[in-house]
């Protein structure tokens, strides 16, 4: 009997081959991230769930929550459990989250500088069928262990977001989606997202998002022009002036601990 001609094939074999100029399409359930541009751009239109998503930082906490929060409300909303975060470098800003649709109640923080005890809270983390999502710092982490964690992440069908150095941009990684997060030099109020790893050709230019959602910038208006009214009662800024010195905006300080959002510094 002969071979089959290649041409029979053709039809039903294009159906599910992926080319590398195309931007893949999602092979499972998937999360808007809450922001157009960047849905835009990931395979399915949202963050994958069942697998580890990799963001790359500076700063460990850099623009996290402003990436994450609107996915990570939607994630509580689904399941009903909590949001794990392992190793976070502050406490989050209860108040400000809650505001944004994540309530404090629905965040379980696990504190531990061990390497080894942040893997292995991970983990269990995964495995816990309540848990709507998992955000962990781990800047020590090995591939071999990564790739554990991206196992347990797809057995259990979890959101996974992994925090780490952007100097480990350079190694393999078995993330589905990387991403490197950066502050926009030439444009403080932006943020630059540089996707390293998709399903899909590479972008020739970052996607760019607000570094501060709406209701943050009118806080941060508010608080400027409250600043100057007070200088200006002083006599020590002329009417028509801008001040250049620069001052911190401090949100309710929950539960008296710092955290990252009293850091926020913003011109006057």
């Amino acid at each position: 009997m002969g071979l089959p001609f290649l041409d029979s094939f053709s039809t039903a074999a294009g159906r599910g081959v992926w080319h590398a100029d195309e931007l893949g399409l999602a092979d499972a359930q998937v999360v808007a991230t809450g922001h157009a541009a960047l849905d835009a751009e990931l395979p399915g239109g949202g963050w994958p769930v069942g697998a580890m998503t990799e963001l790359l930082q500076r700063a460990p906490e850099a623009h996290v929550w402003r990436l994450l929060l609107p996915a990570l409300a939607q994630a509580v909303e689904a399941r009903g459990g909590p949001v794990v975060l392992i190793g976070a470098p502050y406490e989050p800003c209860g108040p400000s989250l809650a505001a944004q649709g994540l309530p404090v109640e629905a965040l379980m923080w696990v504190k531990s500088d061990a390497p080894a005890a942040r893997l292995w809270a991970c983990e269990q983390a995964l495995r816990c069928a309540d848990v709507a999502a998992v955000l962990a710092w781990l800047p020590q982490a090995r591939v071999g262990e990564l790739r554990r964690l991206q196992l347990a992440a797809a057995q259990h069908d979890v959101m996974l977001f992994v925090c780490r150095p952007e100097s480990a941009a350079q190694g393999a990684s078995p993330a589905r989606l990387r991403i490197q997060v950066e502050s926009c030099a030439a444009d403080s109020s932006q943020i630059e997202l540089h996707l390293l790893k998709r399903r899909g050709p590479p972008l020739a230019a970052p996607v760019m998002l607000p570094a501060r959602n709406e209701r943050m910038t009118a806080l941060l208006a508010a608080a400027r022009l409250r600043r100057k009214l007070r200088l200006q009662q002083r006599g020590t800024v002329p009417v028509g002036d801008t001040a250049t010195s620069a001052t911190v905006v401090r949100i309710d300080a929950w539960k008296g601990g710092p955290h990252a959002l009293d850091r926020i510094a913003v011109v006057a």
